[in-house]
């Protein structure tokens, strides 16, 4: 049996976490835990801490009206990029609550502003529903400026897991039918790509490293997609033309390796491209930095390659 690196402090946060165990993911699980009050589920992430702007907004989505938060590192700004950012939860978990602490480190590091979306969940609303709010959500925040005082000349597109699928498929789609403005650049952390092929990794890291097969099961079920379509796996999907990409995976990761894929994908298509690995370390990282400390340094570092690679692309 191979032995896997795993940090100190990630083996430290698998043995708590082992220690008190959750019951695995079912509807009943999720209809629990979304009938809870905020704050009633303890965070594993770092606090939110001082932002000048914090604001709840709302739009028009394709299945009603869809709440959206700005985080901005600044009171105001000139027209510039915004950061259309996607949550991760396997598309039936997570909120815009429960990344505000990653969306706000987002914004200051890479001093731009970032919108949140709460896009619709499954098992109520399985897919296509997810892609077509992030869809939305984009060409409002492309187009709708003047309502929360962030006029746009240009997306960057960003999420984890899920939410980097969502981010991967917004990409296309707004390469096929362009927003507003154009996008600049994808900032995909651990993203679903390829829910078509099973990849070794899904397999590797199913058990003992916090997200599990079974759980992943339960999501690929609840979600309902058509896997073999590139609005579900946008490793299926033509990649050429495609805006900047980060990749950032997690080297004790169920989907490691079709991170790893989608990388090497985009740069066959001749996208510009970056992955970072975290080695030793499990998904979800950017979310668990109170009880893994080491992720608050490789969080920082792929902001910091974002923003390099973003003005790059400006330039």
């Amino acid at each position: 049996m191979t032995e896997h690196f795993v940090r100190p402090d990630v083996r430290a946060f698998l043995d708590m976490m082992k220690a008190n165990p959750r019951p695995p993911m079912s509807d009943e699980l999720v209809a629990m835990m979304r009938a809870l009050p905020p704050g009633a589920i303890p965070s594993l992430d770092v606090e939110v801490g001082e932002l000048s702007t914090i604001r709840d907004l709302e739009m028009p989505g394709p299945g009603g009206n869809l709440p959206l938060r700005l985080f901005d590192v600044r009171a105001e700004r000139e027209a510039g990029p915004v950061v259309v950012y996607y949550h991760g939860g396997g598309f039936a978990a997570g909120s815009i609550d429960s990344h505000a602490a990653v969306c706000a480190d987002m914004s200051r590091a890479l001093d731009l502003p970032v919108v949140s979306v709460e896009y619709r969940l499954a098992p109520e609303n399985p897919w296509p529903a997810a892609p077509d709010d992030a869809e939305a959500a984009a060409r409002w925040v492309a187009e709708n400026g003047k309502a929360f005082g962030r006029e746009a000349a240009a997306l960057v597109l960003a999420g984890d897991s899920a939410g980097g699928n969502l981010a991967a498929v917004t990409a296309i789609a707004l390469r096929d039918r362009p927003a507003a403005v154009p996008v600049q650049f994808q900032l995909l952390i651990y993203p679903v790509t390829d829910s078509h092929q099973r990849h070794p990794s899904r397999d590797t890291f199913a058990e003992g490293f916090f997200l599990s097969g079974s759980d992943m099961a339960y999501f690929d079920k609840a979600y309902a997609a058509d896997n073999a379509h590139w609005r579900a796996s946008p490793a299926r999907g033509d990649l050429t033309g495609l805006p900047p990409a980060l990749v950032v995976t997690a080297g004790l990761d169920p989907l490691r390796d079709e991170g790893r894929e989608y990388a090497r994908l985009l740069e066959t298509a001749g996208v510009a491209v970056q992955l970072m690995e975290a080695d030793g370390t499990i998904h979800g990282f950017c979310s668990y930095r109170q009880h893994i400390p080491s992720a608050r340094d490789d969080y920082s570092q792929a902001l910091e390659l974002a923003n390099a690679m973003l003005a790059e692309a400006a330039g």
